[in-house]
């Protein structure tokens, strides 16, 4: 059984009981979550899989474009399946984490001519956007 993310890229090496249950698991998640609270959503949805696995598993799908990874300001990373098909960045409440996917056409072609005035090739980035929800600021 293979399985395939929002960028149509099937998983890389075997795909085990293991993998899929985590890559399930991301699919039934709306909100960012760490490893350990993925380890414990498997745990309690009567999954066996262990965190080295999950962890393991994680950073595949990060490395295949298949879920994002935020920062909490604790420094703890998040992963969350990627909601849109293509390049985006992230705009983050602080206080709650509502996170919305957003395209910026302009910081796209900033980093382009960024790179190509200082010789570099093949440029990528990550943007994240932090400020307060709407709910957030409102209480």
């Amino acid at each position: 059984m293979t399985t395939t993310g929002p960028q149509g890229t099937a998983p890389r090496g075997r795909t085990t009981r293991q993998k899929v249950a985590v890559d399930r698991a991301l699919g039934e998640l709306d909100d960012f979550v760490s490893a350990q609270e993925l380890h414990q959503h498997l745990k309690d949805s009567g999954d066996r899989v262990s965190l080295a696995t999950v962890y393991r598993t994680l950073q595949q799908q990060l490395d295949e474009g298949r879920v994002d990874v935020l920062r909490r300001e604790d420094g703890e990373s998040v992963y969350r399946r990627c909601v849109a098909d293509e390049h985006h960045h992230h705009l983050v409440c602080r206080r709650c984490w509502k996170t919305v996917e957003i395209t910026a056409p302009d910081v796209e072609e900033w980093a382009q001519r960024v790179a190509q005035d200082h010789g570099y090739t093949e440029p990528s980035h990550t943007l994240e956007v932090t400020g307060l929800c709407a709910e957030c600021s409102a209480s």
